[in-house]
């Protein structure tokens, strides 16, 4: 059965279709998926795509990864949702919410464990989100701004920790757009950003939690 997809969010997709495939019973409970280049052929994605997506779904509960075995599905019953498929029936305030209540840690950990080249990434989207403040570009300074702490959280090391925050930040961006009229209060908060960025690349974990909460207060 190959089912080609779109390049759009494709781990996000391929997980969806393994969820979809297992709640039909196309894979029952204890069966081995097929291996990653068999996945690969039949969605039609790369290699690190079907690895986030089976990573996903052993996250959720769905799948098993026995090492040196293979990928095996898990027991499933209708009850049972990816995060994904929840945060998709939460308001968008408990979302924001809980990201805030993990945004500091994912800081702390980034500023411990960052990498140069990811340092440079964190740097590029503070960059943007200030052009775009400054020019008053709403939707471009919201994505920014999204797309700045997301790659905090990849840099803080921690893979649960990138999935849950990779997971509310995708659907924070119509949430922002509401409450926030204008870009005032990025450009308010510019300067914070700066020094969150500028702890980080110190490794200063101190001064990290402290701009961290800062911004989360304002």
């Amino acid at each position: 059965m190959n089912t080609p997809i779109q390049k759009r969010s494709l781990a996000d997709e391929v997980a969806s279709l393994i969820s979809a495939y297992i709640q039909s019973g196309h894979y029952v409970v204890n069966q081995k998926l097929p291996t990653e280049p068999e996945l690969m052929k039949q969605f039609g994605v790369g290699r690190s795509s079907i690895r986030e997506a089976i990573r996903m779904l052993a996250n959720s509960g769905m799948l098993r990864v026995q090492q040196g075995v293979g990928t095996f599905v898990e027991e499933y019953s209708a009850n049972n949702e990816t995060l994904q498929q929840r945060l998709k029936r939460a308001k968008a305030r408990d979302i924001d919410e809980v990201r805030q209540l993990i945004e500091v840690k994912i800081a702390q950990k980034a500023a411990v464990n960052r990498t140069e080249e990811q340092l440079a990434i964190i740097e590029e989207f503070l960059v943007q989100r200030g052009k775009a403040a400054q020019a008053g570009l709403l939707e471009e300074c919201v994505q920014a701004d999204i797309n700045f702490h997301l790659s905090i959280a990849k840099a803080s090391g921690n893979d649960i920790l990138i999935d849950l925050y990779q997971a509310f930040s995708s659907q924070l961006k119509d949430w922002f757009l509401q409450i926030y009229p204008d870009t005032q209060s990025f450009i308010q908060t510019n300067e914070l950003h700066k020094s969150l960025f500028q702890s980080i690349s110190e490794r200063d974990e101190e001064k990290t939690l402290l701009y961290a909460t800062q911004i989360l207060n304002h």
